[in-house]
Parts: structure tokens; sequence; C-alpha cells
């Protein structure tokens, strides 16, 4: 295998990747050898250190995503690591750590499943933290998806009072301890009588069981309605979600795990008096770096919680990860990271 000399040392020129080749099951899944990719102008190649699986690389993989997914592809929307070669006036400096998430990583150019991948500097996120790749792995999308929401999706504020609907996903729960960071109160819901205390010990004040209609226990719990709710279970339960939110509160649409991604027949009637219905879907500029940093200090001083599930080592048991996403049997963020 010959190699290139890059900014930190010596590159190879192919690397191992998880490929999907066709849409499929898990054996869709194939590890290969293929070129290290090439680094445009305005782009940065990252050695990956370690990456979240989520719920829409399976989407991916089984060929349920947007069209504009394209196979052969490489999947992965986030990836942690170190800059291995950038434009010379980049801000970003060879070794750097760094994250990286969405902007069409792994659906539309190739994404994180490999030991290289080359995005677009402006989705490229600095860091500095001692903390293992492990957990490092799991932030970036859970992070910024449960960032943005909080803040451009919902504005909330300080002693609020926050519904999390899908509350034991990823995002659901980076949410709840960044609200919790944030001395707002919690209400999160799970459909599992058995992870109600799971739900309390990362700080959720108020888990309630969902059994698709959950305003009246809401209600019970703040009787003018919440300030703010995070829809993460879809338009399916969005109408009951809208009800437990109080006059000139929000509500934000963010993501649908249980499918339902539009109402039928809408009518703007539906959303009742005074109560605003917004959406998010941003992008890695969404999380200032400066607040990504926060969150890593927060980590490291015991004040937040990575909800890591499991740690994958190497590219191999990617299709193990892929299954235990499928199953939903572990609560928290699956992570698969590269050996050194």
């Amino acid at each position: 295998m010959s190699r290139t000399e890059s900014a930190v040392g010596t590159t190879p020129d192919a690397m191992r990747a998880v490929v999907v080749t066709r849409p499929g099951d898990l054996d869709a899944l194939e590890l290969k050898d293929v070129p290290v990719p090439e680094r445009q102008p305005g782009w940065v190649r990252i050695a990956v250190k370690a990456f979240g699986v989520n719920e829409s690389e399976v989407t991916t993989r089984k060929g349920e995503s947007d069209p504009e997914v394209t196979y052969p592809r490489i999947p992965g929307i986030e990836a942690v690591g170190v800059v291995d070669e950038a434009d010379e006036d980049s801000d970003l400096r060879p070794g750097q750590q760094v994250a990286t998430m969405m902007g069409g990583m792994g659906r539309t150019f190739d994404g994180s499943y490999a030991q290289y991948v080359t995005v677009p500097a402006a989705q490229v996120i600095g860091f500095e933290t001692a903390l293992g790749w492990d957990v490092v792995g799991a932030l970036p999308e859970m992070f910024q998806t449960a960032y943005g929401s909080l803040t451009t999706g919902l504005d909330l504020q300080a002693g609020q009072t926050l519904l999390i609907r899908g509350g034991t996903s990823t995002v659901g729960l980076s949410a709840a301890t960044i609200a919790k960071d944030m001395d707002a109160t919690v209400i999160s819901t799970t459909r599992h009588a058995d992870r109600t205390d799971e739900l309390r010990a990362i700080g959720v004040d108020h888990p309630i069981v969902d059994d698709g209609e959950i305003a009246a226990k809401v209600h019970g719990l703040a009787p003018a309605g919440v300030d703010a709710a995070l829809e993460l279970v879809g338009c399916t339960v969005l109408p009951d979600t809208l009800g437990c939110v109080r006059r000139h509160g929000t509500a934000c649409f963010t993501g649908a795990l249980a499918g339902g991604w539009s109402i039928p027949d809408f009518s703007p009637f539906m959303i009742p008096s005074g109560v605003r219905l917004t959406s998010y879907a941003g992008q890695a500029t969404d999380l200032p770096p400066q607040v990504f940093q926060q969150q890593l200090q927060a980590i490291a001083d015991g004040r937040l919680k990575a909800p890591v599930a499991k740690v994958y080592v190497g590219l191999e048991h990617v299709r193990d990860a892929h299954a235990d996403v499928e199953s939903g049997s572990t609560l928290g963020k699956h992570v698969v990271r590269l050996d050194d």
C-alpha cells in the first residue's frame, strides 16, 4: 500500500470503510478497502477516531431515506477525530481535535464510517478535551439537535417548564441534560414504565409514561400547560403535544421516531388558540464552538451526562451497532471507536 505525506504525518492511499452498496438488511453494510478521500479546497480531511450510530443511518441503510441518497454510500452523519489536512489559511490546524456533523454527510457525500472523512470546513467544530473518544463520539449530532431545538426552536429560558416527548431517545436524553443545566423544569416521556427511573437518573423532574394521550398527565403537573414542548415522536401525537402547551407557549417539531412526518388534511385550527408551533432542522453552525466546549467541560465536571449506551471498538462491529440501535433495547447512544 503506497502512502503520501500529510500535515500530521503519513496518510495511506487506501483506508477501511463500511459501505452500503445497495439498500438492505445488516448484510448491506460491507467492510471494504477504498481510497482515502481527496480533499477539495474549502474542505477538511479528518482522521476519524469515533462516531455515533444513529437511527437515520439505519434508515439510509434500508433505503428509506430521502431520494437524495444514492448508492454506493459510506454512511455516517457525525464524527470526532483530528484534522489531517486543511487549507493553509484555515483556522483549523493539523492535529486539532474536531467534531463534524450533518450537512449532507453520509447522504449526499460519503460519511464517517471510515478511517478518514472529508467535509466542508463550515461544519467542523474545533475543541480541546481530555475526555475519551468514546464519550466525545456520542455527542455531536445529539448535542447539536438538542441544543438547536431548545434555543433556536423553543427559546427556552431559565425557570421555564419543558416537555420532551420521546425522552429516552438520544436527542431527548441530551435535551434533558442541557435543559437542566439551563435551570428548567423537565417533564419527559417514555413508553416503558421501567425506564422512568433511568430518566430520573439523568435529572428529569417528572418522567411520565406515554400511552398516546398525555395532555391530562402534563396538566396535572403544569396546570396552565408547559412553556415549551419538544416533539420527537412525530405528527401522530403532535395534536396531543400541542394540547400540553400553555397559551403563548411554543411546541417545536424536531423528529418523528414513530414515523408520521405529516398530518393528513392538516388545518391551522388544529393548533390550540394562542399556542405557537415551529420546527427545527438545523446544521452544525447552530452549535457554536464555545457552546460545544462548555458542554464538554460540563461533562468533565460532572454537571452534564453523556448518555452512552455501548461502545464498539473497530469498524467490523458497525453491524452489531446497527442491530442494537434497531432493537431499541438499550438507553443511550451507540458509539463506534476506531482502533488506534
